[in-house]
């Protein structure tokens, strides 16, 4: 069975092939998602939001940062209720922001394996 592709510029701008997961092939447990926040989310602590919200939540890995497009994108791995939540929260946004759109996409387990802590990359 193919997978479609998704391709994320991670670490270092270095952009890279990720599989997208196929319906129905889901495990309930994990997830591994992708999300690319659009809107007002660059200049109004939106990643320091979401990093919160993500240690608020606990037990999720994966990272945070601005897009050189003026969004916002998230990697994140974990229970699939840990990222309904985390969810919500990219969908409400911080005070501030105005958030008017979240594409997401699911990414096969495999990739979320190298995930850190949650993280706010490109920070500092």
């Amino acid at each position: 069975m193919n997978s479609a592709l998704l391709r994320i510029a991670f670490h270092s701008n270095h952009l890279r092939d990720c599989k997208l997961e196929p319906e129905g092939l889901r495990n309930p447990m994990t997830s591994v998602r992708h999300y690319l926040v659009q809107g007002r989310v660059q200049g109004v602590g939106f990643r320091w939001f979401v990093h919160r919200e993500a240690a608020t939540i606990g037990g999720l890995r994966g990272w945070v940062r601005n897009t050189d497009d003026g969004h916002v994108e998230v990697v994140v791995a974990g229970e699939a209720s840990q990222i309904a939540l985390l969810k919500s929260a990219l969908h409400r946004g911080s005070r501030g922001s105005r958030v008017d759109g979240v594409v997401e996409h699911q990414l096969v387990e495999s990739e979320g394996e190298n995930l850190g802590p949650f993280q706010i990359e490109g920070a500092w």
